[in-house]
């Protein structure tokens, strides 16, 4: 992590402290948390424990009720600490940190009397560490809504700063694979162009596969062909525009892109500040 400026992290906190985060695999893919590292720690033993959510202000997990921690935990007038631990992608160890916290509440989760959910306030600000990996995905999850529809065209430098492998990839219509190439995407679409028909190829049932790389990922996206447009002086290719199923974007993806937008934003406020004001004379 570190990527993230004091700034931005102050952002964050501000912006999506209280929103509670649950932990799909999709957001554990996302964020990189090794679930096998997680543990509740109170005065001096620990017990693992599977976080369920959590936002910057408090956290709820599901631990064992037969193991006397609820017996430690009285005894420590509700103080306890959460160990996260998140992978990193250019290091072999993963990021450990605690988060202070009380016990609010305990109650049996599932039906069991095994198993309890846990509900816990925590006593100060987390590690910036947490903040940005959740504000990241936090951040991401608000434009994705918010910015839906602004296009990123593919030139060689999108590519790169994106980490994207190629725009030649694979499209499957109905089930059917087909070499196509990429020339723009979106938090909610993308378009394609392919050789085909349109109208054997528009209102179709469609998906694609983006590779990327830091980290190596192949990327599923789902949806509906809904729209053709000629390719100049091809009359053998269209361009496709496909609208994904938004309960189907991967969080990954939204990340990717919002890290781009949010790149390219910083990068014109900085050409903004460093060109003089001209006044009128």
């Amino acid at each position: 992590m570190g990527a993230a400026t004091s700034q931005q992290i102050v952002k964050y906190y501000e912006r999506y402290r209280a929103i509670d985060v649950t932990f799909t695999k999709d957001v554990i893919k996302a964020t990189g948390l090794v679930a096998q590292q997680v543990f509740l720690k109170c005065v001096g033993e620990t017990w693992p424990c599977v976080i369920f959510s959590s936002s910057f202000e408090s956290a709820r997990i599901i631990v064992s009720a037969r193991t006397g921690l609820h017996e430690k935990i009285q005894g420590a007038n509700g103080l306890v600490q959460l160990r996260y631990s998140f992978r990193e992608a250019d290091k072999v160890d993963p990021m450990l940190f605690f988060v202070s916290a009380r016990v609010a509440g305990s109650a049996p989760y599932g039906g069991s009397p095994d198993i309890a959910m846990l509900t816990m306030a925590f006593t100060k600000r987390p590690p910036d560490d947490l903040i940005e990996i959740m504000g990241r995905l936090l951040d991401a999850n608000f434009n994705s809504s918010k910015r839906r529809e602004e296009r990123i065209f593919l030139s060689v430098d999108t590519m790169r700063r994106m980490r994207m492998v190629s725009k030649e990839i694979a499209m499957f219509i109905d089930g059917v694979p087909r070499r196509c190439i990429l020339r723009d995407i979106s938090f909610s679409g993308a378009k394609i162009i392919i050789q085909g028909i349109p109208k054997y190829l528009l209102e179709r049932d469609a998906s694609i596969r983006i590779d990327f790389e830091d980290p190596r990922e192949s990327v599923i996206l789902k949806g509906r062909t809904v729209r053709a447009e000629d390719v100049e002086g091809r009359k053998d290719l269209v361009a496709i525009a496909m609208v994904f199923d938004e309960q189907a974007v991967p969080m990954t993806y939204k990340m990717r892109v919002n890290d781009f937008l949010s790149q390219v934003r910083a990068d014109t406020r900085g050409d903004q500040a460093a060109t003089p004001a001209t006044g009128a004379e």
